[in-house]
């Protein structure tokens, strides 16, 4: 059963959709104020400044992203279908609205503007999902079931570069389906057609 969602979960949650929608500069607080009905001084009570705030809601995307892969990885172990997995769920996400963009890709495009406590937490995600990558097809290598033509680090930093691309074309185009396109080819290089 999920806990109740609070005041200081409300706010973070329209300060990602705004994110999503225009980036860090895309929003104040009055705009948060007004989408959830609260008074600008309760925002602050919470977050005493935007960059606590989206500090805030980075490293909770961090910690969200920590636990759900240790989760995919206890259901799944098999790297091939790990890759298809995390690719689907931005697949998914894109098609159905409900994520259609990584909030720290969309951070990481405004890093050299970005108070200096959220770029560190922006990279401490780009970090962890790296290392997650590069241990997925490192293990698939061992194993022989994904075919690398570079070192696990460097497939994983093109395949998580890709993935971004591919997300940021899809909404540049305006089409879901243009996610999926870009990104077949590199899951078919990755993964080796079985008969």
């Amino acid at each position: 059963m999920s806990k109740p969602s609070t005041t200081a979960d409300d706010i973070l949650a329209a300060a990602r959709t705004f994110i999503v929608a225009g980036g860090y500069n895309g929003f104040s607080y009055a705009d948060i104020a007004e989408v959830i009905g609260i008074r600008k001084a309760s925002i602050h009570h919470h977050f005493p400044s935007k960059a606590d705030l989206v500090r805030t809601l980075v490293k909770r995307y961090l910690e969200d992203a920590v636990t759900g892969f240790a989760e995919l990885e206890r259901n799944v172990s098999e790297p091939a279908e790990l890759l298809r997995i995390y690719a689907g769920f931005w697949a998914q996400c894109i098609e159905d609205a409900s994520r259609p963009f990584c909030v720290c890709a969309l951070l990481a495009s405004e890093l050299p503007a970005l108070p200096p406590e959220v770029a560190v937490g922006v990279k401490a995600y780009f970090q962890f999902l790296s290392g997650w990558l590069t241990g997925v097809i490192e293990r698939g290598a061992e194993q022989g079931t994904l075919t690398v033509s570079a070192s696990p680090r460097i497939e994983a930093e093109a395949f998580m570069a890709t993935v971004h691309g591919a997300m940021l074309s899809a909404r540049a185009y305006g089409d879901v389906l243009t996610f999926g396109m870009i990104l077949t080819p590199t899951l078919r290089k990755l993964i080796p057609a079985t008969d």
